[in-house]
């Protein structure tokens, strides 16, 4: 490490520097630079605004933690108050109902900002979150948050458009769920999760990697009803299945029937 960046780095754990106004910078920015290493942060829309070196010092406060499959970030017997961000691999948020069922609020993919974290409108009371895969994950007190995100108007201007959103697509669910038959919710979410999933590569198209089960849970349907729509969906060459991964073949088909009514 350079001396130059220990001396933001020191700044910034001690509290005398903005970890997003650094005082150190390039003496020329026209001079080309060395490829700047991943952060857990760089890839999160709530930091878009933050320049590379921003990011960086940021990245300090907020060291990623490696969850194995079938752990569980947070529970009811084990709440944590804190924004957790999800840099590699993907996190199932679920409920239990009375019943034992569990009901599976959404599948996080990489970027994910999520927990239960009143100052930015983030709750997770009474829910479960499981890594789902081998995951990198981040975490941020509720001091880090009050102290390097919300004195920042930059990133208090986007966890506005951020809840915003999340009310939106929690509207559109409560929607599907009360007035659209399987088939169309199925289709819908597997837009949705097709759109987020990783871009193909070499021409590929894009793969959602999800099992039977696991799309149940998100759509509060029994696996049997929800297995019968996707063979459906195979038959008629919309989508083609493996061993826990859907490759969407025909968008269009999905768009008529995620519309549909009956």
């Amino acid at each position: 490490m350079t001396e130059s960046c220990r001396v933001d780095v020191a700044g910034t754990i001690s509290g005398d520097l903005r970890p997003w106004a650094p005082q150190q910078r390039e003496a020329n920015p026209l001079m080309a630079a060395p490829a700047e290493p991943f952060s857990c942060l760089n890839e999160v829309d709530l930091f878009a605004d933050l320049s590379p070196q921003e990011i960086q010092a940021l990245d300090v406060m907020a060291p990623a933690r490696l969850f194995r499959r079938g752990e569980l970030l947070f529970s009811q017997s084990q709440p944590a108050t804190a924004l957790f961000i999800l840099k590699s691999g993907r996190v199932r948020v679920f409920r239990i109902a009375e019943d034992g069922k569990a009901l599976t609020m959404a599948i996080l993919e990489p970027g994910a900002v999520f927990g239960e974290m009143m100052l930015v409108g983030q709750r997770m009371y009474d829910n479960y979150a499981e890594a789902i895969e081998d995951s990198a994950i981040c975490q941020l007190s509720v001091e880090d948050v009050e102290r390097f995100l919300l004195s920042d108007p930059r990133i208090a201007i986007r966890i506005s458009h951020l809840l915003g959103e999340q009310v939106a697509r929690l509207e559109e669910r409560l929607t599907n769920l009360a007035l659209r038959p399987l088939a169309a919710q199925v289709a819908s979410t597997l837009l949705k999760l097709g759109d987020a999933a990783a871009p193909p590569r070499f021409g590929q198209a894009r793969t959602i990697r999800l099992t039977h089960e696991q799309l149940a849970g998100l759509l509060g349907a029994s696996r049997e009803a929800t297995s019968k729509v996707m063979s459906d969906l195979a038959a008629r060459k919309a989508i083609r299945q493996g061993r826990g991964r859907i490759v969407i073949q025909d968008r269009d088909m999905l768009h008529r029937l995620a519309r549909s009514t009956a």
